[in-house]
């Protein structure tokens, strides 16, 4: 089976095609010729999901699939939440966002946080979503030198190491995404 995934982000290519079942065969937008920015207005890291895939169906009317991740960090009332991609300014990169969070945290002793993946799917004309939740705080500075985006300053609960400490095979087990996508997978499995 067939099935796109819409976004320009490789390394959640990367990390998804590594996850998703073997019998999906993952489209990506290079693929189908698509290169231009896909809207995200919506108010809620769903509300993103579900745009980015509809956006993608209404165009192509290819079945596919989306996602939105945000980080919530509880002492910033949960930014940078749906804002996370661009927390530090609409043309920022990852080091500008962390800087940003780290800033932001300097004074706090709650470090408690946690990433957020929604997983929007149309299949067949149908729309369903999926989460994937992981808890964990926010260090003082960065550590490690895999992931992307916010990795290096997040410390899942149970671990001693950042997501950028540990390998993709580990972060596949516990990640937000991975549990998005386990969930996605495990329904493919049983509806395809």
């Amino acid at each position: 089976m067939k099935l796109l995934f819409a976004t320009n982000n490789i390394h959640k290519v990367k990390e998804i095609r590594h996850a998703l079942n073997r019998r999906i065969t993952l489209v990506t937008l290079h693929d189908i010729g698509f290169e231009g920015d896909i809207p995200e207005t919506g108010k809620t890291i769903k509300d993103n999901a579900v745009q980015k895939a509809s956006f993608i169906h209404n165009h192509y009317r290819i079945n596919c699939f989306a996602d939105d991740t945000g980080l919530e960090i509880d002492a910033l009332n949960g930014e940078p939440g749906v804002f996370s991609a661009r927390y530090a300014g609409e043309s920022c990169n990852f080091e500008d966002n962390i800087r940003k969070v780290l800033s932001a945290m300097r004074n706090q002793h709650n470090r408690k946080a946690r990433f957020r993946t929604v997983i929007a799917l149309i299949l067949n004309d149908k729309l369903l979503t999926f989460e994937g939740v992981v808890e964990g705080m926010i260090l003082y500075k960065k550590r490690g030198d895999s992931g992307f985006g916010y990795d290096p300053i997040f410390q899942p609960e149970g671990l001693n190491k950042t997501f950028a400490e540990i390998s993709l095979e580990e972060k596949n087990k516990i990640s937000h995404r991975a549990t998005a996508i386990r969930k996605l997978s495990d329904f493919l499995a049983i509806s395809c």
